[in-house]
């Protein structure tokens, strides 16, 4: 087995293609193997509560679910950014946080990740494993019986130990985990 890099770029782009290419650049640079975005439809994945909610946003307040379309790529940007990734010899692909994201991403690319926050939603860990070849899911934020659930729900290819606090404070790194996974 050996090991890949992936740059997270998630949603670091603002919105902004030209940000995107960059951000893919430097991890082309770094020698990283795959650049990682996410792929959501906001009017799935925003709750009904959150979205007319006015944030503070780098382009001023505005309600969340504008925020969530505002930095959301589509099928032209992803075009784009797939066809760049190419050109600069790096993978690309998607957190895909609900069943119309994997279906988009599904005409790019068969590798997919579940995020931490997702990662207890057996029907989309089911759904996504039909439809990827290689399955990825973080255990950020969820106990043992929940990770335990997920394995047996999408019979992910790969699990990823991650810790859900930005930064991840020393002390809660719990790194002798991974052996358990393994």
């Amino acid at each position: 087995m050996s090991v890949k890099i992936i740059a997270e770029i998630g949603i670091n782009h603002n919105g902004s293609v030209e940000l995107a290419k960059q951000l893919i650049d430097v991890a082309s640079v770094a020698g990283c193997d795959y650049v990682k975005f996410q792929k959501r439809n906001p009017e799935v994945c925003v709750p009904e509560h959150q979205k007319n909610k006015i944030r503070v946003t780098p382009w001023g307040d505005m309600k969340y679910i504008d925020y969530k379309h505002k930095i959301e790529f589509e099928k032209q940007e992803y075009d784009d950014l797939f066809s760049y990734a190419k050109q600069k010899n790096i993978g690309i692909f998607a957190s895909v946080w609900d069943t119309d994201s994997v279906d988009f991403m599904k005409q790019y690319t068969d590798i997919m990740k579940i995020p931490s926050a997702l990662v207890t939603k057996p029907d989309l860990l089911k759904y996504t494993r039909e439809k990827s070849n290689y399955l990825m899911i973080s255990t950020g934020m969820s106990t043992e019986e929940q990770v335990e659930e997920a394995v047996r729900c999408g019979n992910p290819d790969l699990i990823f130990h991650t810790n859900s606090t930005y930064p991840s404070p020393v002390q809660d790194l719990n790194l002798k985990y991974i052996e358990w996974l393994k």
